[in-house]
């Protein structure tokens, strides 16, 4: 079948760049022909993707992308890895083939529009509430112009539009009803953009549903707040669940000694890829990340950060994700001292880039200074530290836990926190792929988000990895924890959430201090019902035959919220 995707964004990094680079890899394992828009400025880096397309000559021009034998995704060396999922191979058993994938990247003026703030490659980002009605016209009116030539050129027969506003709006304009297509709601825009300004881009978005065939959430969470926001009754009727996969065939378990290889391994190709000798292992400066400040991959830090890290002495556990207040990384950061008063071989790995690095690393030098008035002014700056224009709003559960420490139990807790200066570690960014090698020599990761979410991915790969996922007890993340929590031993279920509230710090702590002292046969038969629940219940293959499920309507074929 032939697949039209818009995308509008990359193909790696986080969330649903990861969803689509993984989706459409794992409908060219199913035999499809896919035809993604994104603005992706290397999608030759995909293994999955055969030709390339953009306007930078003012036409459109494709061109295939030349790789040596053996180093496409269909080739059987790569295929092997998904015998995991029986039906896939089945399936190209039956003679469904290799599929095709041919990635295009409009010309959008020097201007794209986001929903967090963030960086790109040869492009100008801002936020939609940073951009004014003409510039979102254009940006509409760009992306509808390349969506109509792809569609005439490569004769799709059913498409997915992406996030709420604007892909939707994109493709109902686009399509002009020439083939069903299907929406995946991400959380960014419900609610970084949609919800917070439903006077300018509401509209857009049930334009864009309208005339969906179906509609993708990742949780029910995401599936009530979309009910609410839109504000239409028979937009339910065809709501479906459809959360992102986990690549199996990458995400798996290691023992401790291919995991600890595993990790030395990627410590020598990023190091390499900075253009430094493996065996360089200077410490790394938790500085901000190389050129571009926060936003930017600082390939020699994440090197020198991963080459000090020893599985095999260290108790590692990782936080994954974007440095945003909303992750709330700030709170495990506070947790951190509680954890190593319990566990002094415990270090914290937090991958990840974003605005409020520089506020993370002045928490972590107060704390290690035993500043507390100073991580409080941090805590009362709040949003203030990612560059917000907007009046200060206070980092109240973080600063409930600070107020909170008195006498014996605060010097206790200063006494530990100097021990942040070895024991957490920032690597910056980290493209999704490098995580295969490095959650399995990990014991747990924790996602600590204060801000809805719509699916817990990172909780589900790290499952798939055999490390605990310890996750916010709320939105999607709560409905990953509950599958989980059914497949777990009984303590270890106790200890996969935890509530945000003043009291998230101590009950945060306690879950991983909980974890990483439990004793090994209770550990073994925790690892063994995440991993085996992970496969079970996320996969890109099965992901991949939700999408042209929903692209088809086939509403019968799709579980509802």
């Amino acid at each position: 079948m032939r697949v039209l995707i818009f995308h509008g964004y990359l193909l790696d990094g986080t969330g649903s760049n990861v969803y689509n680079a993984r989706l459409a890899a794992a409908l060219v394992e199913l035999g499809h022909e896919v035809h993604l828009l994104s603005q992706d400025r290397h999608p030759e880096r995909q293994p999955f993707v055969d030709a390339i397309g953009d306007w930078d000559g003012g036409a459109l021009r494709v061109r295939e992308v030349e790789r040596p034998a053996g180093e496409r995704l269909a080739d059987e060396r790569l295929s092997a890895g998904r015998a995991a999922d029986g039906r896939a191979a089945d399936e190209r058993a039956a003679g469904a083939g290799p599929g095709r994938c041919t990635v295009y990247r409009p010309d959008l003026g020097g201007l794209l529009p986001v929903y967090v703030a963030d960086r790109y490659e040869g492009i100008e980002a801002r936020t939609f509430a940073q951009c004014s009605e003409a510039e979102i016209a254009r940006y509409i009116d760009r992306n509808v112009a390349a969506v109509g030539e792809v569609l005439e050129l490569a004769g799709a027969q059913v498409a997915l539009a992406n996030h709420l506003v604007m892909g939707p709006v994109i493709l109902a304009r686009a399509l002009n009803g020439a083939i069903p297509y299907a929406v995946k709601v991400h959380g960014s825009a419900l609610e970084y953009t949609v919800k917070p300004e439903p006077e300018r881009f509401l509209g857009f978005a049930r334009e864009g549903l309208a005339s969906a065939a179906a509609v993708l959430v990742g949780s029910t969470h995401t599936a009530a707040s979309l009910w609410q926001a839109l504000g239409d009754p028979e937009l339910a009727r065809r709501t479906r669940l459809g959360p992102p996969g986990v690549d199996v065939a990458r995400f798996g378990p290691r023992e401790p000694g291919p995991a600890a290889a595993g990790l030395r391994a990627l410590a020598a190709r990023v190091r390499a890829a900075a253009g430094e000798s493996a065996d360089d292992v200077s410490p790394a400066p938790t500085a901000p990340d190389g050129e571009g400040g926060a936003f930017a991959c600082d390939a020699l830090a994440a090197a020198s950060a991963l080459q000090r890290l020893d599985p095999e002495r260290d108790v590692l556990v990782a936080f994954v994700g974007k440095l945003i207040v909303s992750k709330g990384v700030d709170l495990l950061v506070a947790a951190w001292p509680l954890v190593l008063e319990r566990v002094p071989a415990a270090r914290l790995v937090v991958v990840g880039f974003g605005a409020y690095r520089d506020g993370l690393e002045r928490l972590r030098a107060a704390l290690i200074d035993g500043e507390l008035e100073a991580a409080r002014e941090i805590a009362l700056a709040g949003r203030a530290l990612e560059g917000e224009s907007e009046p200060a709003r206070p980092l109240r559960h973080l600063l409930a836990f600070l107020d909170g420490l008195e006498g014996v139990e605060r010097e206790r807790y200063l006494e530990a926190a100097r021990g942040l200066d070895e024991q957490l570690l920032l690597t910056g960014r980290l493209d999704h792929e490098e995580l295969a090698d490095l959650l399995p020599a990990c014991e747990a990761v924790v996602v600590p988000s204060t801000f809805p979410e719509a699916f817990g991915m990172v909780a589900a790969e790290a499952a798939a990895c055999g490390a605990l996922p310890i996750s916010a007890a709320h939105s999607g993340l709560a409905e990953v924890s509950t599958v989980l929590a059914r497949a777990v031993p009984e303590p270890a279920a106790d200890w996969l959430s935890f509530a945000i509230d003043d009291h998230t710090v101590t009950a945060l702590a306690a879950a991983l201090i909980g974890w990483l002292q439990a004793d090994a046969e209770l550990r073994a038969r925790t690892r063994a019902g995440l991993v085996a629940t992970a496969r079970e219940r996320w996969s890109w293959e099965g992901v991949a035959r939700g999408v042209i499920a929903a692209a088809q309507g086939d509403l019968d074929a799709l579980a509802k919220p």
